[in-house]
Formats: C-alpha cells, structure tokens, sequence
C-alpha cells in the first residue's frame, strides 16, 4: 500500500523548526500534545487522524537530553499505535552520538543502545544532520537517511566575502570534515594539534599550516562547553591570525559555553538552527543558518521515493 497523506509534526524540543520545515513544505503543523506528571513521568497524545499516514516526527535530544529522547520513543509508539503507514523520525540532532565506542572497560555503548530504542519504539526510517561520526547509521537495524548541513554553512561563509582566508581544523580528529570545506571554500587547510586530558577539557599543543595573517574558519559538528573552539581561536590569534571564525551544526553551549565565548576573540560563531538559541544572548557574535528548507526537501523526497543523495551532488 502506498499512501499519498503527509504528516508532519514536531516534539516539544523542534517546535519552532518544524513550523519552518511545514512551511517549506506548504503544509500544516499537525498537532501532538505532550504533558508532564507530578511525578515527571511523559504523556503524549496525537492530535489527529493519522491511519494509513506518511508521518515525520521532528525532536531533536539535546537538554534534557533524556526527556527529550523520551518524549521521541512515546511520538514514535504513539503513531505506531495509531495505524500510521509509516514513521519516519527526524532527528537533527542525535543526542549520545559522542557514547559510539568503548574506549575504556565496563562503559556503556550509549549511541548503540538509543538507535535500539527509536527502533523498538517502532520507527521505520531516521533523518539525521551531520552525525559525530558515519559509522551511527550502522547502528541502526532500519534505514537512515544522512543529510549534511555543509552547503548552507557554505553559502553563508562565501557571504561574508573575506579574503585572504583558511579553514582549520580543531582537532586531529576532524581533519577529514574541515578538509571537504576547505576543498568547497577552495582554501588551504591547517590542524590544531591538541589533547583531550579529560571530558570536556582540551589543549592547543601546536599549530600545523600557515595562518598568520589570515582570517580563519575553524568548523566542527558540535559546539558544547566551547572549550575546543575557545582554546583554538585563543592559540590562532596568538600565532598572528587576523579573525576567527566558528562554524558548527549543531551548538549544543552547553555549561560555560556562553561565558567562555563572550571573553574569547571569536568575531562570529555561525550555528544551525538543529538546537535552538537565541542570537542576543552571545553579544551579537552568533549568527542561525536555517536547514529548515534541507530537511524539508529531504521529507518531499522520501515521501515521494525519490534519491537524497542527489541533494548533495
């Protein structure tokens, strides 16, 4: 059976980008009621006829991540137990990425366990934007369908109209996501060399590239407590770059994130609206790219049965 009725609706976490995403889209919000007991137990209730429906389910888990993660199982049980033809979670950003490996004994493999938990809730596909790392689709037992925030990021950098410019990656381990930007930005690529001495915590050893002089774009998936960012354009500036620039997907600013940003030299932080915030709150330096008009292309393809890769191409 194939339906032609498409339902889009959000959690509580991607109200906002799901009436973006709707818009995009020319079609309504449908409605989802979500509740808190005394107890903070979650109670969820779709709003409309759903049976025989296509229905996508927006709710990004960031804080509360496990509230969030929650209120996503219910949605998605929920609609199973409503007849929907398919259910399709959209997740633009997935919470416990960064738990996908043991590096150390007796630690839980989180990202493994919560793709377990989507799936049993009942979902037939996942939507997700710029995964910490590719390997997470394989987590999943049902298809994902893995969009990617660069060409807006982009878009908005080539806006700016800087000259003399290079992309750096953060760390090491990123080279590979800075070097395809520095390749779409046509620029020269340079690596801070840092150490990790515990969670959260990090340190510029070195600088490897040319950027004295030059106005820098640092980009990562993830902005949390900025100390990565902070400490990198600390260590740039020190070495003779002209400004910084940080780009991300998904900013997270979580902790002390706000105060270490306000007394660091960042001239801009450029962010998507995966997790959203408030520009005013950052000094102005903070600038939102919707992907809203991503993800909803990417909903009218797979509707549609049409390629997502091809958005990309």
């Amino acid at each position: 059976m194939k339906t032609n009725n498409l339902i889009v609706l959000g959690g509580s976490a991607s109200k906002s980008l799901t009436k973006e995403i709707c818009d995009y889209l020319e079609i309504p919000v449908s409605g989802a009621e979500m509740r808190k007991f005394s107890d903070s137990e979650t109670w969820v209730k779709i709003n409309e006829n759903v049976r025989g429906s296509d229905v996508f389910v927006v709710q990004s888990t960031y804080t509360p991540a496990n509230e969030n993660l929650m209120e996503l199982l219910l949605l998605i049980d929920a609609l199973r137990r409503a007849s929907a033809y398919r259910v399709n979670a959209v997740i633009p950003y997935f919470g416990y990425a960064r738990q996908d490996r043991k590096d150390q004994g007796r630690v839980a493999l989180s990202a493994k366990l919560v793709a377990n938990l989507v799936t049993t809730a009942g979902a037939h596909r996942v939507i997700a934007l710029d995964l910490h790392a590719y390997q997470l689709q394989g987590f999943f037992d049902i298809p994902v369908d893995h969009l990617f925030a660069w060409p807006y990021l982009i878009e908005y950098c080539k806006s700016l109209k800087l000259e003399n410019y290079v992309v750096v990656s953060p760390d090491v381990g990123n080279v590979k996501l800075a070097r395809a930007y520095a390749d779409r930005l046509k620029a020269p690529l340079a690596i801070i060399d840092k150490r990790r001495p515990e969670p959260n915590v990090s340190e510029v050893m070195n600088i490897i590239g040319d950027i004295r002089g030059k106005n820098v774009f640092m980009f990562d998936d993830i902005i949390d407590t900025a100390g990565t960012i902070v400490n990198g354009a600390n260590a740039l500036i020190k070495h003779g770059a002209r400004d910084v620039y940080a780009c991300c997907t998904h900013p997270v600013l979580s902790g002390i994130a706000k105060q270490r940003i306000l007394e660091s030299p960042l001239k801009r932080i450029i962010v998507t609206n995966t997790i959203p915030q408030s520009e005013g709150e950052f000094g102005g330096r903070l600038k939102i790219v919707s992907i809203a008009p991503l993800i909803g292309e990417a909903i009218r393809r797979i509707h549609q049965h049409q390629s997502v890769s091809e958005l990309f191409n």
